[in-house]
């Protein structure tokens, strides 16, 4: 963590490369996350650009209250938001090839359901709930994180994580699918 506040501060003294250093280190967990959020992939492409240029112009304003990736996930959600206001929620998406070859955490959960019937339930979640299921199962982050990045209390986002894998286990339940 470190590590990452020693780059951010180089990027906030005009550091191209660390700026490109921070984007391989954050890029897929990112993507993954705004993929959720978004539902296209050309989207979540220009959303996580997006992300990356309000990095460069904001990095002076880190205050190391938070870590480094509970503030990229923040500026990345933000993003999102100001590119998705007033559209409709994401439609359902399948399985897509992500910039990191190996499969996230999202294509492990979705094979392991037997494709398409996790990512339909998981679109049908309420946005505050599919955040917390996209910030927390997508994107990896702790709960602490989540709830930093969604400006909520770590209870909250616990509620929220609960009463979606009860929807998702009511879901697939009446789909046929197995637990």
């Amino acid at each position: 963590m470190d590590d990452d506040a020693a780059l951010l501060a180089q990027v906030a003294r005009g550091d191209g490369g660390a700026l490109a250093r921070l984007y391989q280190a954050y890029a897929g967990r990112l993507f993954g996350y705004l993929l959720r959020l978004a539902g296209d992939r050309m989207v979540a492409e220009e959303v996580l650009q997006d992300t990356m240029l309000a990095v460069w112009r904001s990095a002076g304003g880190y205050a190391g209250a938070s870590t480094v990736s509970t503030w990229l996930f923040g500026i990345a959600r933000r993003q999102a938001y100001y590119r998705l206001r007033g559209q409709p929620p994401p439609a359902p998406f399948e399985a897509v090839d992500r910039p990191d070859p190996a499969p996230g955490p999202e294509e492990l959960a979705i094979a392991a359901a037997g494709g398409s019937p996790l990512a339909g339930a998981v679109g049908d979640l309420p946005d505050h709930q599919r955040d917390v299921v996209a910030l927390v199962f997508v994107a990896g982050l702790p709960l602490a994180e989540a709830a930093a990045v969604l400006g909520v209390p770590v209870g909250t986002v616990k509620s929220r994580l609960h009463h979606a894998r009860a929807a998702l286990a009511r879901t697939l339940a009446t789909q046929g699918v197995p637990e």
